[in-house]
């Protein structure tokens, strides 16, 4: 991995909004990830962190531009890391027919193993060890305190990247998150396509099926759109709300009557959540 580089800074809320771009040595491209810095970071003074990821089709500019995180990470002290979902470039490989649930901006943010996805399709690794290394490294971040969100796909990402890893994230929550990719078309799709035909490897990147192996966290946040057109056949909410129940999870999951997938939902609610991870950051 190369140290980052500056893509681009503006102030916002007394704080600035980056993007930075560097060579990932996992994903073996030049990787674009946003960082928001509050304003009066600096030598020993180190603010939580909040990782954001993104869903389909999205880069790490539709959360900067679209949710309107900034105002309220200002106000909490909170560092916001929002990476892109997929490797990017010339010679990574994208869907063959062009579709948009794989390859480019899909990367599910899982480790492939299938050829020819495997040299560059690695965003769990990306996500789990070396992005966290270079914003230890170039930002005033407390990494003791870290929390992690995100959306659809994103949202998948978050609570796997979570349960996968024990004790490293004080705060998990989601927005419509696919909640078992095992039992959807489109986690299948990725599933199958990334990793193979054997169902007991996708289980660790299935939430349910990780807490139905033994993975727990300390609770969960989750807001689902009633009138979300992708509710019913691929996020299924009510599966996690099950193996939560049966692990024993608190899982506060709210179902907000009338609104859909889009960044109109996110940024409705993304306050709530930046104050309950705020809360939990900082107990």
């Amino acid at each position: 991995m190369t140290r980052p580089q500056i893509v681009s800074q503006n102030k916002s809320f007394g704080g600035t909004q980056y993007v930075y771009r560097h060579r990932s040595a996992e994903t073996g491209t030049d990787m674009r990830f946003a960082v928001y810095v509050p304003a009066g970071g600096g030598p020993g003074r180190g603010f939580p962190v909040l990782w954001y990821l993104s869903g389909l089709t999205c880069t790490e500019e539709n959360f900067t531009v679209k949710a309107g995180a900034q105002r309220m990470a200002s106000a909490l002290g909170l560092i916001v890391v929002a990476p892109d979902t997929s490797p990017r470039g010339e010679g990574v490989p994208g869907d063959p027919q062009n579709a948009y649930d794989f390859g480019l901006g899909a990367g599910f943010y899982v480790d492939a193993v299938r050829e020819p996805w495997a040299k560059n399709y690695r965003m769990r690794s990306y996500i789990e060890r070396e992005l966290p290394e270079a914003i230890a490294l170039d930002f005033p971040a407390d990494m003791t305190r870290q929390g992690i969100t995100g959306h659809s796909m994103g949202g998948h990402g978050a609570l796997t990247i979570a349960l996968r890893n024990p004790g490293r994230f004080k705060s998990v929550s989601a927005f419509a998150p696919i909640s078992s990719p095992i039992d959807c078309p489109w986690g299948q799709k990725a599933l199958s396509g990334y990793i193979g035909e054997d169902r007991q490897a996708w289980r660790a990147y299935d939430a349910c099926a990780l807490i139905e192996d033994g993975a727990r966290v300390a609770e969960l946040l989750v807001d689902q759109g009633t009138a979300d057109n992708f509710l019913k056949e691929q996020l299924k909410p009510e599966l996690l709300r099950e193996a939560c129940a049966k692990a024993g999870i608190p899982l506060t999951l709210r179902l907000q009557e009338g609104y859909d997938h889009s960044y109109y939902f996110i940024s409705t609610f993304i306050e709530d959540h930046l104050r309950w991870h705020a809360q939990r950051l900082n107990a």
